[in-house]
């Protein structure tokens, strides 16, 4: 099996969420953005692993980790940004000015 075609999959998301990351303004399609990215490292990982064809398993016990964070960090931030929403009536981000004076 060609790695290189996981490689090439793997960057087009993470290039996907980069951009996402960058451009976009409401903080869900950030947070998005950012499941993109780490599901494009869960590819690599699991690519790498199968690559070096360990008895370990290393790379999917690190992918089970990071999916576990990411699902985490989903409803933490879908939490946040539930609050965020009914105090300030929008989910932009340049909207957020809760920590200036």
């Amino acid at each position: 099996m060609l790695v290189n075609q996981f490689l090439i999959l793997a960057a087009a998301l993470f290039s996907l969420g980069v951009y996402g990351l960058l451009v976009r303004r409401n903080i869900v399609l950030i947070l998005l953005s950012v499941e993109l990215m780490l599901n494009a490292v869960n590819i690599n990982l699991v690519a790498f692993e199968s690559m070096i064809r360990s008895a370990d398993a290393t790379g999917q016990i690190f992918t089970i980790f990071i999916i576990t964070v990411a699902a985490a960090e989903v409803g933490i931030g879908l939490a946040i940004v539930l609050m965020i929403f009914r105090n300030r009536r929008s989910a932009d981000v340049s909207d957020l000015n809760l920590m200036r004076w």
